[in-house]
């Protein structure tokens, strides 16, 4: 939770801020200093190479408080992360985790559906032999399991029902 709520590296009781690298779906890994310009938190999650125009959330327009903002604006009662699986023990840390929450406020124009949203990956942490501080942080999820249920009320009350997105759609395989 350190790693999306906090933006001082300094103020983390888990990591070694001299030491740490984190990174997401086999990006660049990213040092505490990178991660701040980028808006840390949310922004460096859900980095993407999407063009700007297809992209719903841009962390590029973010800051770190307006990504706290719009995510703590949806997920009123959290936006809680649960570890499934541990698969292997220290230094390195394998687990399969679960970040969910309920869509109980509006998302970038999005209406509230009030539903269950899930986010499965994996993480994998390196920590310090002696002090047992993470030093590498790697994540792997699908960042589409996140943003597309927040889509899925439809904008400013717009249908996004199957029938209406196939009719709208201009795949010539999906009419």
């Amino acid at each position: 939770m350190e790693l999306v709520h906090k933006i001082d590296p300094n103020d983390m009781k888990s990591v070694d801020p001299t030491k740490f690298k984190k990174s997401v779906n086999g990006r660049k890994g990213l040092t505490p200093e990178e991660a701040i310009k980028l808006g840390g938190g949310y922004n460096t999650f859900l980095q993407t190479s999407l063009p700007e125009n297809l992209r719903v959330y841009n962390p590029d327009d973010e800051t770190f408080e307006s990504s706290q903002n719009v995510f703590r604006s949806i997920f009123i009662r959290g936006f809680a992360i649960e570890v499934l699986h541990v698969y292997s023990g220290p230094p390195e840390i394998v687990y399969k985790f679960r970040h969910w929450g309920y869509m109980e406020g509006p998302f970038k124009g999005y209406v509230a559906t009030g539903q269950l949203v899930e986010l499965f990956g994996i993480g994998i942490f390196e920590l310090e032999k002696e002090s047992n501080k993470i030093v590498k942080a790697e994540f792997f999820f699908d960042r589409g399991e996140l943003l597309g249920p927040l889509m899925k009320g439809g904008k400013n009350g717009e249908s996004t029902s199957e029938m209406a997105l196939l009719e709208a759609s201009k795949c010539p395989f999906k009419k």
